[in-house]
């Protein structure tokens, strides 16, 4: 499919861009205009695009909605020390049924990965998730996924999907491109027990909203694994936000979130990323100005990448070997960043596609709880994860 099907930044916007500073991202990026047309993707490495499509959200009710407040924020904000080539390429807009959005969005963000380009998709309803996660359904590797969230979003997978119910479908419809679920920052009492459970039985890692505010850093291992990362605004407070129609008094305040999406922007493996449920609660000053925020610090990450994913690396870290009952855990740091790995034994019999790493990104609380003879959790479930 090609990009043409994606609608121009609008007039209002573009107009607001004339009467910036010349050094404003708003006049370093390409932009997608009615007069221009859509701009080269030469050499780009990042393309932001929006979804106006929200129609498989619980409480939708036929509203419309624009990311012009966003987009303008954004625009307004000076770019850091970046060495990035950004596009902005206008809006999808919502298609004669659900299916012919999501079918756009996976196009659209295939095109831009085979071209090695970082898509940023501002959503709707967070089910374009679903669509985001079958562009990799050609890849030769398994996907891990990330959801900030106070949701699990798993659903009832025997019902029509919904922003509530998209997990479900990721983990049960072939092809089966699902290696890890992760969620950052769910919140008890919006999950039933079942789901829960569901997600300790599957061996998926969930972080709660107290764990992740009492040390953000806990979430950098879990971003470091990554492929794709989603943000639900829902996932922030209302406080933070500024919105009389966010209903969450608890959440992630404007700091954490824009630490988060750093984290998510730093990690190696990250080449697609989603903030979802923007419709409705973005639509004033404040919270259209936190997501350029967060936009701007996902850029910020990428700029500051180490690509220490490699295997060349590897070569250059610091081995520490751990014995723990039978088993010898194999720690690996970086010199450079002082980040830490642990070696998970894939077994190439079991699923080939698992081959491409094994190492899993921890923390230096990991390797000491091992030292203490205490096997790190994670390791644990990625473990039982490749024996399935």
């Amino acid at each position: 499919m090609s990009l043409e099907v994606l609608k121009p930044v609008s007039k209002n916007v573009l107009a607001h861009k004339t009467l910036l500073h010349e050094h404003t991202i708003g006049n370093a990026i390409k932009i997608h205009s009615q007069q221009e047309g859509l701009p080269s993707l030469a050499n780009v490495n990042i393309a932001i695009f929006g979804v106006l499509d929200s129609r498989k959200t619980q409480d939708y009710l036929g509203q419309e909605f624009d990311f012009d407040e966003i987009r303008t924020s954004f625009y307004e904000l000076f770019p850091g020390n970046w060495h990035l080539n950004i596009a902005d390429l206008g809006d999808l807009e919502k298609g004669h049924s659900v299916e012919d959005t999501y079918a756009a969005v996976t196009a659209i963000t295939k095109t831009l990965l085979k071209q090695n380009i970082i898509p940023i998709i501002l959503g709707g309803g967070q089910d374009l998730v679903y669509a985001q996660y079958r562009a990799y359904d050609n890849e030769e590797y398994m996907v891990n996924l990330v959801n900030v969230d106070a949701h699990f979003d798993l659903g009832n997978a025997d019902e029509s999907m919904d922003n509530r119910s998209f997990m479900s479908k990721i983990v049960i419809d072939k092809p089966y491109n699902l290696f890890n679920y992760s969620n950052i920052g769910y919140q008890t009492y919006y999950n039933a027990q079942e789901e829960i459970d569901l997600i300790e039985r599957l061996y998926f890692d969930a972080i709660r909203l107290g764990e992740a505010t009492h040390d953000i850093k806990t979430v950098e291992p879990v971003m470091r694994d990554a492929n794709i990362v989603s943000v639900d605004i829902s996932s922030l407070n209302a406080s933070s936000l500024g919105s009389h129609s966010h209903k969450y008094p608890n959440g992630f305040d404007g700091r954490e979130i824009c630490s988060i999406t750093r984290y998510a922007g730093l990690s190696d493996k990250v080449s697609s990323f989603s903030i979802c449920e923007l419709q409705g609660k973005t639509q004033n000053e404040t919270s259209a100005m936190l997501v350029a925020q967060m936009l701007w610090y996902f850029i910020e990450g990428v700029t500051f990448r180490r690509n220490e994913h490699t295997i060349s690396a590897k070569k250059e870290f610091i081995k520490y070997q751990v014995p723990i009952d039978e088993e010898i855990l194999v720690f690996y740091k970086s010199p450079l960043s002082e980040r830490w790995w642990i070696e998970i034994p894939f077994f190439s019999d079991i699923d080939t596609k698992l081959n491409r790493s094994t190492l899993l990104p921890c923390n230096q609380q990991d390797y000491l709880e091992a030292c203490n003879q205490n096997i790190p959790q994670r390791w644990w479930k990625a473990r039982q994860k490749n024996e399935l």
